[in-house]
């Protein structure tokens, strides 16, 4: 019986460092936000991977009977806003504007090709018959390189957001394993699966944790023609002490086109 409520307590622990984010981080709130409010519908994508890749008791039984869960919903919803904003935390840094004369670079001319690919390659992935899971791992990772290769100043991070939001991912997975047992080996698929597994959980759940979280960390800043800066770069930009900064300066203040 223990195992029916799993999924929603799971899925609502993901709110708590959510909840600790989006009250420590006034500036970013709105971001926050925005962000957890774009993955939520993912969450109805879950009748795709139940029971193919897994089949969590759910609050109603609605995941066995539909397909479609409540928990998925909060699940969505929470790791879109901590996702986004893991990097920040650890390196301090601010979002600033990219320079006018860099949003018409070349590269960028398939800016919004670059930032749909996961959406875009996700379908066609689902035609190989594979198990879900590993198309959606394929998606991610290919919006991620795709970030890098349009906006190369994002790769730092892209690669430090994916392991950032990798080790958080993998700290909650090792806590649902610990305080309910074989959980994982009765919900997930695991003869559908690889069978590799890296301290009792599935690669395919840390493959999809690092691809998401390297997507996921850049994509306001690419969505917005933003870039991270630190407090002391920002400072030195707004010295006085030569035109050229002065310039730079300006240019921080640009509107989005």
């Amino acid at each position: 019986m223990i195992d029916h409520y799993v999924w929603l307590i799971w899925s609502s622990a993901f709110l708590i460092p959510w909840l600790g984010l989006y009250l420590g981080m006034p500036a970013k709130r709105r971001i926050i936000l925005g962000a957890s409010l774009l993955t939520l519908p993912f969450g109805l994508t879950e009748p795709l991977f139940v029971p193919a890749y897994w089949s969590p008791p759910s609050l109603f039984d609605l995941a066995q009977r539909t397909g479609f869960d409540l928990e998925s919903l909060i699940f969505s919803f929470a790791i879109g806003g901590v996702g986004l904003v893991l990097y920040d935390v650890l390196t301090r840094r601010v979002t600033v504007r990219l320079l006018a004369v860099e949003r018409h670079h070349a590269r960028h001319r398939l800016h919004r090709l670059a930032l749909a690919a996961p959406v875009l390659a996700f379908p066609p992935l689902l035609l190989l018959h594979w198990n879900p899971i590993y198309p959606a791992i394929v998606a991610m990772g290919t919006g991620a390189l795709a970030a890098i290769a349009c906006r190369p100043d994002l790769k730092a991070r892209t690669w430090v957001g994916g392991v950032l939001f990798l080790t958080f991912y993998t700290v909650l997975l090792l806590g649902l394993e610990a305080t309910v047992p074989g959980y994982i080996g009765r919900v997930w698929n695991l003869p559908a699966l690889s069978g590799l597994s890296i301290a009792g959980l599935p690669v395919e759940e840390l493959l999809f944790a690092g691809a998401f979280g390297g997507y996921w960390s850049a994509v306001y800043e690419h969505l917005t023609w933003s870039t991270s800066a630190t407090a002391a770069s920002l400072a030195s930009v707004a010295s006085p002490t030569g035109s050229s900064r002065m310039k730079v300066t300006g240019s921080l203040g640009d509107h989005l086109p």
